[in-house]
C-alpha cells in the first residue's frame, strides 16, 4: 500500500486547491485508474464536480457524485461526500480530515500550502507510516 502526499507549492493550486485535485483525476483517468474522491462536505463535492468539467477546456474525465440516480461504477472518478457510504477504490484521494480506513491499494493527500493547515496531514503521515505503507512526498 502506499501513501502520496501532494505538497501545493504553485499559484495556481494555491489559489484553488480543487485544480490540483482535478490534475490527479486526469491523470488517473489517463491511466485507466478508477478513483474516488473523499469530500471534506457536499459544498466541496458539488464543487469539485463543477470544476471537472471546466478545468480544462479539451479535458473530459467521467466523474459524478456519489448518491446520484447515474450508476456509479461507470464513473472513472467516484466523488463521495461524507453522507454517503461510496465502496472504496484501489485508488482513493482523501480530502476530509482523517486517514482513511479500510482496503485500498493507494491513497493521495493534499498538503495545503498554508503552515497551520499541515500539521493534521503530519499527524497522517505518522498513521500511514505505522500502518507499513509505503510513504511519498511530492512538490505541486
Amino acid at each position: 500500500m502506499q501513501a502520496d502526499f501532494y505538497l501545493v507549492k504553485k499559484e495556481r493550486f494555491r489559489e484553488e486547491p480543487l485544480l490540483l485535485v482535478c490534475e490527479l483525476a486526469k491523470k488517473a483517468h489517463a491511466r485507466g485508474l478508477p478513483m474516488l474522491v473523499l469530500a471534506r462536505d457536499a459544498a466541496q463535492a458539488e464543487r469539485l464536480d463543477d470544476l471537472l468539467w471546466s478545468f480544462e477546456p479539451d479535458a473530459f474525465i467521467p466523474h459524478q457524485i456519489a448518491g446520484e440516480d447515474v450508476e456509479e461504477e461507470e464513473a472513472d472518478v467516484l466523488i463521495a461526500p461524507p453522507e454517503v457510504d461510496a465502496p472504496l477504490r484501489a485508488l482513493v484521494l482523501n480530502l476530509r480530515d482523517a486517514a482513511v480506513e479500510g482496503t485500498f491499494q493507494r491513497v493521495l493527500e493534499v498538503v495545503p500550502a498554508d503552515d497551520s493547515a499541515r500539521e493534521p496531514l503530519r499527524e497522517r503521515w505518522k498513521q500511514y507510516k505505522a500502518r507499513g505503507f509505503e510513504l511519498k512526498a511530492h512538490d505541486m
